[in-house]
């Protein structure tokens, strides 16, 4: 188990722009499948006390992801992600947006431009973020710097725990 892994989450209002280092310790082939198939992404990617559920997701370029986060009262929160570019086990960006249970995109969204690196037993993502809106960025920024660290702790602790087996 590797100590001290880097995770750091930068802001830059100017350029709307949030940089996100996080380092796992796994390979770099169970990192990439967590980011990247629905079955593994649901299980991590909400804030507790949230869930996700993925209606679809075909993972290639033009490809969307249909998803929800679930409140404990039941309450859907749909978003849509469109595959931009894949270079696997490398890199992948996407659009994402907030949507409506019909699959009706709340634009602006922002752009998703995601990395993956392997140093020894470590892989490193580092991922950026451009909202369209700095408008749209102000108003989530909050709500979306607390859930995405939730999130990436998420993903560390079922890394572990896929490790393992």
């Amino acid at each position: 188990m590797t100590n001290n892994l880097l995770f750091d989450f930068t802001v830059d209002k100017a350029a709307k722009k949030v940089h996100i280092t996080r380092e796992f310790d796994a390979e770099l082939s169970l990192v990439w499948d967590a980011f990247t198939k629905a079955e593994l992404i649901d299980q991590w990617i909400a804030p507790e006390p949230m869930t996700a559920k993925t209606k679809y997701q075909d993972f290639k370029v033009g490809g969307k992801r249909f998803y929800a986060m679930i409140s404990p009262a039941g309450e859907e929160r749909w978003a849509i992600q469109e595959y931009t570019s894949i270079t696997p086990k490398t890199n992948f960006k996407m659009h994402n947006a907030f949507a409506d249970k019909d699959e009706n995109p709340e634009l602006p969204g922002s752009e998703w431009d995601h990395n993956f690196s392997e140093q020894g037993s470590t892989t490193k993502v580092v991922i950026i973020i451009y909202n369209e809106s700095l408008e749209r960025m102000e108003r989530i920024l909050d709500g979306f710097t607390q859930g995405m660290k939730m999130s990436l702790n998420n993903l560390e602790n079922l890394l572990a725990t896929l490790s393992k087996k």
